[in-house]
């Protein structure tokens, strides 16, 4: 593999402490070179400067792991496939890269340290272009899909049930990304709710965040008969192999991929036991305990524990990290997060201590849009 890492990380070194002027400096090159480029991306672009960064800094980091590398770059190149890039924009998003590298990495630049970046950012293009190329049996780049129902299950949170206008293939824990009419070319990830169903419906949890444009839409002002855009589902979260006991622990709206494991657990008629802990901040917040309640009269091998931080809360109280520390003997348990980057940090580091291997901890992150 080409990657010379201790060279892409030294020059790349230089960048971090300047990330947003870097990446200001990047995108003004690649527009003023391809100024067709600029349709491509969303009118704001500062969540697409912290997305390229922290791209970038994962190739740096991953670049002498071919295998991990190659899987991350694949991922990328299909979700480019919603933007219809082309392999000419990898080459001119390469040159803007190189002159950005060799500005603000000026005192550590060289021939040297030009050709390894020249060469690796050809390689990382060639894996991507390769995962864009759809192939015959390869998912359609995207999915229209009509809103069937909208409910606000809180001031900030609405479950939207949807139904693509084609089958969409899934397995239960992954994700999509979605596209709001509202705000066209801006994509953001939520886990598909439920496991697949025979009528093809799938569900969303979206909590809307201060300042988030696909959020707020979709909480705020989708409606039913609504099409809102999806692109191919993708994630490595899925259900476990064996009957080991199952611990579930969701944050917020990271309920919605544990909860499409379980569905998927109570439909097959092998579930284990399960123990889910769906935790907010207040009451208020726990916004599908009807909808579990029903899942968990399905399957009498579940048993769903509300979790609530604030004062006074009736039932299991306190953050989840804190609350799974005071499970007990959990080492045997196959053990499921998702949520906040934080609680699912700290959750984590709970299971470890608690016994089970970092083997049986399968964790997804919800990142704030």
């Amino acid at each position: 593999m080409p990657l010379q890492q201790h060279l892409l990380k030294e020059s790349f070194a230089y960048l971090e402490p300047v990330a947003d002027k870097a990446m200001a400096y990047l995108y003004g090159r690649l527009f003023a070179a391809k100024p067709q480029l600029r349709g491509m991306f969303p009118p704001a672009m500062d969540v697409q400067r912290a997305r390229m960064f922290q791209a970038l800094a994962r190739i740096v980091r991953s670049a002498d792991s071919a295998e991990d590398l190659a899987a991350y770059l694949a991922g990328l190149g299909r979700g480019h496939r919603l933007y219809g890039v082309l392999s000419e924009h990898y080459a001119a998003m390469n040159e803007a890269l190189l002159a950005t590298l060799r500005r603000f990495a000026a005192e550590t630049w060289s021939p040297e340290v030009e050709a390894a970046w020249a060469e690796a950012l050809e390689w990382v293009a060639k894996r991507m272009t390769e995962a864009s190329n759809a192939g015959p049996g390869d998912p359609p780049p995207w999915w229209l899909a009509e809103v069937i129902g909208h409910e606000r299950r809180a001031r900030d949170i609405a479950v939207l049930t949807l139904r693509p206008e084609r089958p969409l293939a899934f397995r239960p824990g992954q994700y999509v990304n979605v596209q709001s009419a509202r705000w066209p070319r801006v994509w953001r990830a939520y886990s598909i709710a439920n496991a697949p169903r025979p009528d093809n419906t799938i569900r969303l949890h979206v909590r809307a965040v201060p300042g988030g444009w696909v959020s707020t839409a979709l909480v705020a002002h989708t409606r039913v008969g609504d099409t809102i855009t999806l692109g191919p589902p993708m994630g490595a979260m899925g259900p476990p192999e064996g009957d080991r006991a199952v611990l579930a622990v969701a944050g917020g709206t990271g309920l919605a991929p544990l909860k499409a494991i379980i569905e998927h657990l109570a439909d097959s008629g092998r579930a284990p036991d399960i123990l889910l802990l769906h935790g907010a901040r207040t009451a208020a917040e726990l916004y599908d305990l009807a909808d579990l309640a029903k899942l968990a009269s399905r399957c009498r091998r579940l048993r769903v524990v509300p979790v609530a931080e604030e004062p006074g809360y009736a039932g299991a109280r306190g953050r989840l990290p804190d609350v799974v520390a005071r499970l007990g003997r959990i080492a045997d348990h196959e053990a499921f997060v998702c949520g906040p980057a934080r609680m699912v940090d700290l959750t984590v580091q709970r299971l470890r201590q608690a016994g089970v291997p970092p083997s049986r901890i399968h964790r997804d992150v919800v990142v704030p849009a």
